[in-house]
Parts: structure tokens; C-alpha cells; sequence
């Protein structure tokens, strides 16, 4: 397969002015929100986060600018422009996973360690990550594109061990929820302009290479934010190696850690659902009109623009309410959001009419779930990890995301091969699977109990124990 010069020189001259102008086009949006914030008092409404916290956020916000640019027409690009077949495309992409997993190990076993800790981690998954967007802007075969995802997914998977855990080690218990949720507003936000970006890009210049180009310059300046303004966080008693087999040996033996596991990999199964196998559905098998066609692209995008609208709105207020829950609690109130949302998904696809506002709904219960899921699951973990451990607990919590990324496309795929009936008996399937869910959630609630048992125990039997010793030493003085 012959390079496209042609494309390629135009994305050249392309992307520094179109750089230059998104540069200036952010800056005068957030002089704007920060004179309407600061003229409405606004700024009581966001929690009250080390600075480390903000600073992090605006890097994965610039971060996610760029991977939004390349979110939905990577395949369109690959399949159309450089000629590669669907199939060869979808094993291209999919090679990032298997370097994510071991991108996720060594992602929490470096930020743990004493040379690499967290900074020096962000660093390296930025770095790499840039590398692959440009390896994929010039990508002419299929071999130089699995190369770029082999190298994307490294990136990646180094980098949610480690950001994870910047955010653990720079806030209070109380904070954790607000904080992760700050950062996954970051990302959100990051994600939707740079979708509505690429999307201009798209079509007024039809320059697919730009778009990675402009990923990759987002990881540099992420790189740049980490660099200058970004500490090293890991404490400092954490002198654990690299690959310590002790510290995978603590995580590993921890009960309530894997029983989260199981938890975390059912919930982002129900995630990659709602990412691969709803638009589809929605597509293919909701009988709207006479003709029963389905949603057209054009109310599918509009629909799934809803959804993440509903996300960023509601990502702070939700965190902030479920602060009075236990994490259990929280992930339970979670759980039944994804049961009333997958069923009205099943509504949708049997109701003769109001499809679209059974849609909306739907999606808008997602969407809720999804928001008071992610930040209490962050938080549950740091909860659960020891301090110099930390790095690989969440390295666990990642990987089980890679888990229910293998598991939901596959599952949601198979069921919408099969005939309609099945088709719509899966999202009510789906809705009724929540209630074992909710039956581990309680079982690990159980578990924490018993471990905050344990631990108010042994505190208390040590200061019995030093206070009969001091007890005793001054009897034997005395006499």
C-alpha cells in the first residue's frame, strides 16, 4: 500500500495553524468561564482539591482533546483512506489491548517503585503514547498500524496506574470521590470538544492524518504539565522494587480486593456495552417508523451527545451526594442506575412508539451510572490499598477493566448476530444480571466491616499493651 503524499503534506501545513487557532480558541473560552464563574461566585460549587489535583486534571483534560480527535474515525480513516479491510482494521485496533495489560503490570509496579514512582511513570506513558499517534499519522500497511496500537496501548496502560494514584496520594479519605470525579469530568469534557473538533476538521478538510498528528502534540503538552508542574507524590517510607513479588503476593491475598474485582470487571463490561453494542442496537433493531429501521446516525450521535452532556453536568453533584454513603452503598445506588437504564433500553426496542424518548431516558440513567461508579470505585481502592502498595492495586483495578473490555464487545456482539427476540432479551438479561451485583456488593460490605473490626482491634489491643507496660514500669520503679 502506496503512503498518500497528498494527504499527508496538507495535515503538514494543516495542523500548526489549525493548533494555533484551537490554542486561542481555549484560551478566550477559559478567560470566559473564568470571569462568568468568578462575577456568578461559582467557585463554591467545586470542591476544595490540592492544587495537584487541578493541575492533573487540565493536563488530561488537553490530553483527552487529542484522543477525542481520533476516538470515532480511526476505523473510517484506516478502512477508507489507507484501504485496509473492516477485519484487518478491528484486529489492528484490538492488538492494543494485549500491550495494555502489560502496559497496566508495569504501570503499577513502577509507580510503586522507588526510581520510577508515579511522575516518572506519567512520563514515560505520555512519551510513548506521542510516539504511537505519530507513528499512526504516517501509517501506510497494516503491520506499521499494529505497530502504533502495540505502542498506544503500552502508553495507555502505563498511565491509569500511575494518575490513579497521584490522586490517592495528594488527598484525604473525604476527598477522594470529589477528586476522581474532577478528573473524570477532565476527561469527559476533553473527549467532547475534541469529538466536535475532529468532526470540523474532518469535514472541512478531510486531512484523517491531522487528527493524529494533533494526539500526538496533546500527549507532549500533557507530557510538558507533568514535567513542569506535576511532583513526584509516592510517600516516601514506599521503598518497594519494581517488581517486589511481596507486593503482589499483599494485593493478590487481599479478599476484599478480589471480590471488588469481580464487582469492577461485571461493571465495565456493562460499560464497553454501552460503547460497542448500543449503537448497533440501536441502529439495527429499534423499529422506528413505518420502515422499522432504526435510529439513523445522525439521532444516534445526538442521542449519545445527551449522554455525555448528562455526564459532565451531573459528575460533581453526583459525587458530591453519594459522600455520605459507604462505598458499597454508593456502587450499590450505582448498580441499580444501570438496571432501570438497560431495561428502558429493552423498552426501547419493543415499545410500537416513543422510542426516542424511551432513548433519552435510557441514556440518561447511563449516564448517572456511570458518574457514581467510576469515583467511588477510584476511591474504594485507594481505601483498600496499603500506602506502599498502592500503585499495584490499582494496576488490578485496570486490568480488570481490560477484563470487561474482552468480555463486553464479544457477548453484546453474539447477541445481536442472533435473531430480534434475543436482541432485546439482552438488555433485560442485562438488567436482571445487576442483581448479582448487588449480592456481591453486599457480601464485600460484610468483608469491610469485619476488616474496620480487625483493624479497630489491633489498635486497640496495641494501646492496651503499651499502656499496661508503661503501668508496669512504674510499679517497678515505685517498689
Amino acid at each position: 500500500m502506496v503512503l498518500r503524499v497528498d494527504n499527508y503534506e496538507s495535515s503538514v501545513f494543516i495542523v500548526p495553524n489549525l493548533l494555533q487557532n484551537l490554542l486561542s480558541y481555549d484560551v478566550s473560552i477559559l478567560k470566559a468561564s473564568m470571569n462568568f464563574f468568578q462575577k456568578n461566585n461559582f467557585s463554591s460549587l467545586l470542591p476544595s482539591l490540592n492544587s495537584q489535583v487541578w493541575i492533573l486534571a487540565s493536563g488530561r483534560f488537553l490530553s483527552n482533546v487529542g484522543t477525542g480527535f481520533t476516538l470515532f474515525y480511526a476505523p473510517i480513516f484506516f478502512v477508507n483512506q489507507v484501504g485496509l479491510s473492516a477485519t484487518a482494521v478491528g484486529w489492528a485496533l484490538g492488538s492494543a489491548s494485549i500491550s495494555g495489560v502489560v502496559g497496566r503490570i508495569l504501570g503499577g509496579a513502577f509507580s510503586d517503585s522507588q526510581f520510577w514512582g508515579r511522575r516518572r511513570t506519567l512520563l514515560l506513558s505520555a512519551a510513548i503514547a506521542a510516539i504511537a499517534c505519530f507513528v499512526l499519522a504516517i501509517t501506510p500497511d497494516f503491520t506499521t498500524l499494529v505497530i502504533g496500537n502495540l505502542l498506544l496501548g503500552l502508553g495507555q496502560g502505563l498511565y491509569w496506574p500511575a494518575t490513579e494514584a497521584v490522586v490517592a496520594d495528594v488527598t484525604s479519605t473525604d476527598q477522594r470521590r470529589e477528586a476522581y470525579a474532577v478528573t473524570r469530568l477532565a476527561d469527559n469534557l476533553g473527549l467532547g470538544m475534541g469529538i466536535v473538533f475532529g468532526g470540523v476538521l474532518i469535514g472541512t478538510t478531510g486531512a484523517y492524518r491531522a487528527l493524529f498528528i494533533l494526539d500526538g502534540l496533546s500527549f507532549l503538552i500533557f507530557l510538558a504539565v507533568v514535567y513542569f508542574a506535576i511532583a513526584e507524590t509516592r510517600p516516601q517510607e514506599n521503598q518497594t522494587g519494581a517488581f517486589a513479588p511481596g507486593s503482589w503476593q499483599i494485593a493478590l491475598s487481599d479478599r476484599s480486593l478480589l471480590v471488588f474485582a469481580i464487582v469492577n470487571i461485571i461493571f465495565t463490561t456493562y460499560i464497553a456495552q454501552l460503547h460497542s453494542t448500543l449503537p448497533l442496537y440501536l441502529k439495527n433493531f429499534v423499529p422506528v417508523g413505518s420502515g422499522g429501521q432504526g435510529f439513523t446516525e445522525t439521532t444516534i450521535s445526538i442521542l449519545f451527545g445527551w449522554h455525555m452532556a448528562m455526564a459532565i453536568v451531573t459528575q460533581l453533584p453526583v459525587a458530591r451526594a453519594l459522600k455520605r454513603f459507604t462505598h458499597p452503598q454508593a456502587l450499590t445506588i450505582s448498580a441499580l442506575m444501570w438496571t432501570l437504564g438497560f431495561f428502558c433500553i429493552w423498552i426501547t426496542g419493543t415499545v410500537a412508539s416513543g422510542q426516542i424518548t424511551w432513548a433519552i431516558l435510557a441514556l440518561s440513567l447511563l449516564a448517572i451510572a456511570t458518574v457514581a461508579y467510576t469515583p467511588s470505585a477510584s476511591a474504594l481502592i485507594t481505601d483498600l490499598a496499603p500506602p506502599a502498595q498502592i500503585g499495584i492495586y490499582f494496576s488490578i483495578n485496570s486490568l480488570c477493566w481490560a477484563g470487561g473490555y474482552f468480555i463486553g464487545p464479544p457477548l453484546g456482539g453474539w447477541a445481536l448476530d442472533q435473531s430480534a427476540a434475543i436482541a432485546d432479551s439482552f438488555w433485560l438479561g442485562s438488567a436482571l444480571s445487576v442483581a448479582i451485583v448487588v449480592g456481591i456488593l453486599q457480601y464485600l460490605r460484610r468483608l469491610l466491616g469485619s476488616r474496620e473490626q480487625e483493624r479497630a482491634g489491633s489498635s486497640g489491643g496495641t494501646r492496651r499493651t503499651r499502656k499496661t507496660r508503661k503501668t508496669r514500669k512504674t510499679r517497678g520503679t515505685g517498689e
